[in-house]
């Protein structure tokens, strides 16, 4: 029988990591990623999050959730996508890391966020799934460059970024819900790209490639 990874190849991409399995949030995941996001994600009234979702009701969270996840598989072409990846570690669902980009044939350049449940943080797991994906961009789909972007006040968000060797890039104004947000860009290259120590496991990741450039 034809597999779900044969039929959308993003399916059967898998990254790893020492400590962390990194691949597509399926519809079987989405209940865990739920669990995860209800168990507390950043201090009440401190969203780091330019669409603030975390802090809706819980019977709007999940929906809205599931939603987004199948809205991105929905709207994937080779010209505009988002990779949403769920992160394992010993099999239990800390977070969501996403990669994206627009134009990447000509601009070769990605984008990403992410988020993790507050039990998850400060242990490394935020720096070391974003050096996955920006390993995987740099090295399997031929990106030359990663964006990324936080508030000003995130120094958790932005510690990680410039442990990683990105530049800050810029500063903008922007609109998040209700409020308005100071936002540092940063930006990164392969020359510039603080790798770490550890050699990056993937999987499936020709047929994504194919997939993304045909």
């Amino acid at each position: 029988m034809t597999s779900l990874a044969e039929i959308w190849p993003p399916f059967g991409l898998t990254l790893t990591t020492p400590r962390l399995t990194i691949r597509p949030v399926l519809d079987e995941d989405i209940p865990s990623a739920v669990a995860a996001a209800r168990s507390g994600v950043h201090e009440p009234g401190k969203s780091p999050f330019s669409m603030p979702w975390t802090e809706l009701p819980d019977d709007e969270l999940a929906p809205n959730m599931a939603q987004w996840y199948w809205r991105c598989r929905a709207n994937f072409t080779k010209d505009s996508w988002t990779l949403l990846l769920g992160v394992w570690h010993d099999d239990e669902l800390l977070g969501v890391q996403d990669v994206g980009a627009k134009s990447f044939t000509t601009l070769k350049t990605v984008s990403t966020g992410s988020w993790l449940k507050q039990s998850a943080q400060g242990q490394g797991f935020g720096k070391e799934m974003r050096a996955a994906v920006v390993s995987f961009a740099f090295d399997h789909l031929g990106a030359e460059v990663a964006e990324s972007e936080a508030a000003v006040w995130n120094q958790q968000s932005l510690g990680v970024s410039t442990s990683l060797g990105y530049e800050l890039n810029g500063t903008f104004r922007d609109g998040w819900g209700e409020k308005v947000e100071e936002v540092q860009r940063v930006r990164l290259t392969p020359t510039t790209f603080t790798r770490p120590h550890w050699t990056l496991k993937v999987q499936g990741h020709e047929e994504l490639k194919t997939y993304l450039t045909l």
